[in-house]
C-alpha cells in the first residue's frame, strides 16, 4: 500500500522546512550566542495594552468573537488607518481581524488563486508568500530586485506582466521591507498602480511595519489602487504584539465578502481578549510605535557606520527593523555557510540572504529588534572575525 503519507497534497512535497528557523534552532545550542535573527520587537507590549487585554478576561469576554472581528476592534483599525495613512474603510464590511498578518497572507493568497495561476513576487522578500503560492497550485513568478536597490519598478512589473500575460493573478509588496527596510514613494507607487490598473490582478500589499518608517512617512498604493488592493496590517510590530495574534485585512467590500469565507472556515475567529488588547492599542496607543522606532533608528545608524567601516555594503534601510549587508570580498561568499561559520567562531547569529530569494546571494539580513549593548558587544564579534579570517 505504501505510506499514507505519499498520498497526502503533492505540493508539500515541493515545500522544504523554514531554514530560518533551522539556523535559529542551531544557534539557540551555542553559549552566550547573540542573535540578530528573527523579526520581532525586542520590546515589550506597552502597559496600558496589556491592562486591557487583563481586564477583557475579568469581564470573561472569553466567548466567541464575530468572524471578522469585534465591532470595536475594526473601527478603531479603521479610524488608526485613516488618521495615520488616510486608508478609508469602512469597518462594517471591508475590514477583517485576522489571526496576525500571516494568516491574512494564507487568506489573501487562497481566496484568489487557482491552478495554474501566477503571483509576481519581486525578491528578496519575506519568504512566506512563496509556499502559500505553491500550495494553492500556483506558481511564484520571481523578480530580481537586487539590480534597482531593492525595489520593483514600473518597468521590470510590465516586462514580467508582458511575458506571462492574463495568468498573473497578483503581485505582491511588502514595504518597508522585510529583508531589506527598502521603502516605496508615493510616485513610484502609483507608477506600479498604472502598470496593473485595469487588469484582473490583485496587489497584496503587507504594510505591517508601515509605523517604523524613518526619514518619510509611510505612504501606501491604496492611496491610488484602491479597488484592486488587499492590504494587510496589524499590531505586531507597531505595538510589539507579536503573540497577540492580530492582523488587519482591508479590501473594497465585494472582495473581503469572499476573503472572509477563507478567513471563518480557515480560524473561524481570532481570540477575544487579544482583540480587546488590539482595540486598546489602536484607540489609545496611537503613537506607540514612534518610541520604538526612535529607538530602532538610533541602532540603524550605529549598525550601518560600523559594519560599512569593515567593508560590509550596507543600504541604509528606510523602514522596518533589517538591515541588509553583502558579505565583504575576502570572506566565504556562500551566505549559508558563512552564517554558520560567523555563529559557531563568533557567536553571533545572522540570517543568510539567500534565504530571501532571489538577489539575496552574498547578502546576510541582521535584525536590530535587540539592545543596542548587544549590538555592541556583537559588533566588537564581528570585528574580530573580519580581522581574523578575511583573506587579502
Amino acid at each position: 500500500m505504501g505510506s499514507l503519507a505519499d498520498s497526502m497534497k503533492k505540493e508539500l512535497k515541493l515545500l522544504k522546512s523554514s531554514d530560518i528557523l533551522a539556523f535559529n534552532d542551531f544557534t539557540s545550542q551555542i553559549p552566550d550566542i547573540i542573535k540578530f535573527t528573527m523579526g520581532e520587537p525586542d520590546f515589550t507590549t506597552p502597559e496600558h495594552i496589556k491592562a486591557a487585554g487583563i481586564e477583557s478576561i475579568k469581564k470573561n469576554q472569553t466567548h466567541y468573537a464575530p468572524s471578522t472581528g469585534t465591532v470595536g476592534l475594526r473601527k478603531a483599525a479603521s479610524m488608526f488607518l485613516k488618521e495615520k495613512y488616510g486608508q478609508v474603510y469602512d469597518p462594517q464590511d471591508e475590514v477583517i481581524i485576522t489571526n496576525g498578518a500571516t494568516e491574512a497572507i494564507y487568506t489573501s493568497l487562497t481566496a484568489i488563486l487557482n491552478p495554474g495561476d501566477k503571483v509576481i513576487i519581486p525578491t528578496p522578500i519575506f519568504p512566506l508568500y512563496i509556499p502559500i503560492t505553491i500550495l494553492n497550485q500556483a506558481t511564484p513568478i520571481f523578480i530580481d530586485t537586487s539590480k534597482n536597490n531593492f525595489r520593483l519598478s514600473a518597468e521590470m512589473l510590465k516586462q514580467a506582466l508582458d511575458e506571462h500575460g492574463t495568468a498573473v493573478k497578483a503581485v505582491v509588496l511588502n514595504y518597508p521591507s522585510n529583508p531589506t527596510g527598502v521603502t516605496y514613494s508615493q510616485d513610484a507607487l502609483d507608477e506600479l498602480a498604472e502598470v496593473i490598473r485595469g487588469k484582473k490582478i490583485f496587489a497584496i500589499c503587507d504594510e505591517i511595519y508601515s509605523e517604523l518608517t524613518y526619514e518619510h512617512k509611510h505612504v501606501s498604493l491604496t492611496n491610488s489602487l484602491r479597488e484592486q488592493t488587499i492590504l494587510i496590517n496589524g499590531v505586531s510590530k507597531s505595538h510589539a504584539m507579536t503573540g497577540w495574534r492580530i492582523g488587519v485585512m482591508c479590501a473594497p467590500r465585494e472582495i473581503t465578502a469572499e476573503l472572509s469565507k477563507v478567513h471563518q472556515f480557515a480560524v473561524t475567529t481570532t481570540s477575544t481578549m487579544t482583540q480587546a488588547a488590539a482595540e486598546e492599542a489602536f484607540k489609545n496607543g496611537v503613537d506607540d510605535g514612534i518610541k520604538m522606532r526612535d529607538k530602532y533608528q538610533v541602532r540603524r545608524d550605529y549598525l550601518v557606520d560600523e559594519l560599512t567601516g569593515l567593508g560590509f555594503d550596507c543600504a541604509k534601510p528606510e523602514g522596518a527593523f533589517y538591515l541588509f549587508a553583502k558579505i565583504p570580498a575576502g570572506l566565504i561568499q556562500d551566505d549559508k555557510k558563512f552564517i554558520y561559520d560567523l555563529a559557531a567562531k563568533a557567536k553571533v547569529a545572522v540570517i543568510g540572504g539567500s534565504s530571501f530569494g532571489p538577489g539575496g546571494e552574498g547578502y546576510i539580513r541582521i535584525s536590530y529588534a535587540a539592545s543596542i549593548d548587544n549590538i555592541k558587544k556583537a559588533v566588537e564579534r564581528i570585528k574580530d572575525y573580519v580581522k581574523v579570517n578575511k583573506q587579502n
